[in-house]
């Protein structure tokens, strides 16, 4: 893997990106997980049947997430297995995104309605 390129970018960063309008920002967790907790504006593609040709880039770079880093890393192998020479995935995941007290969309148990926090 050394010809391939594997960027990290912090939550912070990622969210200045998406506020730009600059990238496309997908989440490789499963669905339930998604479903209970997510970023607003990512796309939801499990790593259990990602498909790296099938992303919606619109033309955009993509940013690959998971719950803690280690499903997206995963996620842009695959990409690189699909002939990507680089990809980009955000450093500690949700984990970090939710430290860094950024926007997210939480499911509440008592209604099952999606609300935003932060």
């Amino acid at each position: 893997m050394s010809d391939k390129i594997l960027h990290e970018l912090s939550p912070t960063e990622v969210k200045a990106k998406m506020d730009a309008g600059e990238v496309v920002v997908i989440d490789v967790r499963e669905p339930r997980e998604y479903g209970a907790e997510r970023i607003p504006g990512a796309f939801n593609f499990p790593l259990s049947t990602f498909d790296a040709s099938a992303l919606p880039t619109g033309g955009k770079p993509v940013i690959l997430h998971c719950g803690v880093g280690k499903r997206s890393a995963m996620a842009a192998q695959k990409c690189f297995d699909g002939g990507a020479a680089e990809a980009t995935h955000m450093a500690g995941g949700l984990g970090e995104w939710k430290q860094a007290g950024l926007p997210l969309i939480v499911t509440d148990p008592e209604t099952g309605q999606p609300e935003l926090k932060g």
